[in-house]
């Protein structure tokens, strides 16, 4: 088999159980793209989404059409990448398995945006990926980045290539402006289309041989078509066994990146109707066990449950896991309907910024202030501040760290998560804004209602204007932060935010702190 498992939890897998033939039910449903799977309220969303199940065979026709693309841009050895969720979660998975190069620029923050700039933009492509090009986000990024391109005296053209829908907006405009476009397919939702052009593009410029990554995914789908008890265990484990948390680790294996693009998948997918699987993505097999998540890894490690399988194997198998997970919890697992939400309420802000006579952040002030951490919310000192939102966590409860800062500088914080996770012996996330909007931020929002949340937001030293925009990217980070906690907030949740004055003492501080619980 192309796909391995093992781990003590399969001794509890019933495989004469109602349960397991109703995965089974699925699993040959979805083989056959049956839109009806997950009933009859999701059957017209699913009914144009359902084109993942053909990727691994499908994607092999864009090949003459990349391998032109890439002798266009064989004299840029520099790859930035410009997308949210789906289109960048994949691509960096590609890029840090086949140990490649690769500038992922998720983020609105402008700390993070300036490690774009630093290399030779000459030399440099930038992919802009999106479905519609809507995407707030991207579409910022895209109109920075060409600004760029434009004051460096380079071509636009010679340097941006984009990756979106046939026929959505973005791909009209571009055509129209004598750039290079390569159509997904538009009936491929964006966590599912790790096999499509969204993550074909961007691992053949880097040097990366897609189309074998194809062919082990087409093996692996052949596999457990053929035989369905690796795929049907798994599932089974995930919908009947694991309950509420799941967590992953890369920890020793061969994929690192793979959880996060898990993540997303499984979160957004499954986070709806106040149910889902919540997976938290961990630094070893013993962090992973916490909180009595499941734990699951992708090496013999000792976890819960194993599972080994080159990386194509990986990437169909776990999307066609989660679809079968969706039949089990009868929820759609191809819409996002919170993530529209998060949108908006930042759209709000702005708008109500504006209105204001300019469209800047006005002036906050904190609850308290300890040294270079602004407190909103209760608490005199930052250890009481911690202290009281981790007595919140009810009993079958997990807390979200969610840092609007710089993942690549502010690297660091992600240290909390196991701090906090070991203080108060719950699950615990940690998510990079706003990218986890596009992940676990749906689920925080419509799974299960026992969240709590810890918000880090910070001060920037740069900032760039957006062209076309009558507001900058430390606005629109502000914007999506504070819109995002507006959401939280109107449900009554339980949300602390940290604000720092000086990111890399802050982030000190946060730390001390979080170990002295």
């Amino acid at each position: 088999m192309t796909i391995k498992i093992s781990g003590a939890v399969l001794n509890e897998v019933d495989r004469d159980s109602d349960r397991y033939a109703l995965l089974r039910k699925a699993h040959i449903q979805i083989a056959a793209k049956d839109a009806t799977t997950w009933g009859a309220a999701a059957a017209a969303e699913a009914a144009v989404r359902l084109n993942w199940v053909d990727l691994p065979t499908s994607s092999m026709g864009l090949r003459a059409q990349i391998e032109l693309l890439t002798t266009k841009f064989a004299s840029c050895t520099r790859v930035v990448l410009c997308g949210m969720g789906g289109s960048s979660l994949a691509p960096e998975v590609l890029a840090k398995t086949y140990k490649k190069e690769i500038t992922i620029v998720d983020s609105t923050d402008p700390e993070y945006l300036a490690h774009a700039l630093v290399g030779d933009i000459s030399k440099t492509v930038f992919v802009v990926s999106s479905k519609s090009g809507s995407t707030i986000e991207t579409a910022s990024q895209r109109s920075f980045f060409e600004s760029k391109i434009v004051e460096a005296g380079l071509i636009p053209s010679d340097h941006l290539l984009f990756v979106t829908d046939p026929g959505s907006p973005l791909d009209v405009e571009v055509r129209a402006g004598g750039f290079s476009v390569v159509n997904a397919d538009p009936n491929v939702g964006g966590r599912f289309s790790a096999l499509s052009a969204f993550g074909v593009v961007p691992a053949s410029l880097l040097g990366i041989d897609m189309w074998s990554i194809l062919e082990d995914a087409s093996k692996a789908k052949i596999d457990f078509i053929a035989h369905d008890q690796v795929i049907l265990d798994v599932a089974y484990v995930f919908s009947e066994v694991a309950r509420q948390y799941i967590s992953f680790t890369d920890h020793g294996s061969d994929v690192p990146g793979l959880s996060d693009w898990i993540e997303q998948l499984i979160a957004e997918s499954t986070g709806k109707d106040g149910k889902g699987r919540l997976p938290v993505v961990t630094e070893s097999v013993a962090a992973a066990k916490i909180g009595g998540a499941l734990s699951v890894a992708f090496s013999e490690a000792g976890a819960d449950l194993n599972v080994t399988a080159p990386l194509g194997a990986h990437f169909i198998f776990w999307e066609w896991v989660t679809a079968i997970i969706g039949a089990a919890l009868e929820i759609d697992p191809f819409n996002q309907p919170n993530v529209t939400e998060a949108k908006e309420q930042t759209l709000a802000l702005l708008t109500e910024w504006k209105s204001s006579g300019a469209t800047v952040l006005p002036t906050l002030i904190p609850d308290a202030q300890e040294g270079s951490v602004g407190i909103f919310g209760n608490g005199s000192t930052l250890s009481q501040a911690l202290q009281e939102i981790i007595a919140q966590v009810g009993g079958d409860g997990y807390i979200a760290i969610m840092a609007y800062l710089d993942r690549s500088e502010d690297v660091q914080l992600e240290e909390m998560r196991a701090i906090i996770s070991k203080a108060s012996g719950r699950p615990t996330t940690f998510g990079w804004g706003p990218r986890f909007l596009h992940s676990t931020g749906q689920f925080h929002k419509a799974g299960q209602p026992n969240g709590v949340f810890i918000q880090i937001t910070g001060e920037t030293n740069i900032d760039y204007e957006i062209p076309g925009r009558d507001f900058s990217f430390a606005t629109l980070l502000a914007a999506q932060a504070l819109g995002d906690g507006k959401a939280l907030a109107q449900r009554k949740y339980p949300l602390l935010r940290l604000h720092l004055k000086d990111r890399n003492a802050g982030i000190k501080q946060i730390l001390k702190s979080a170990a002295n619980l």
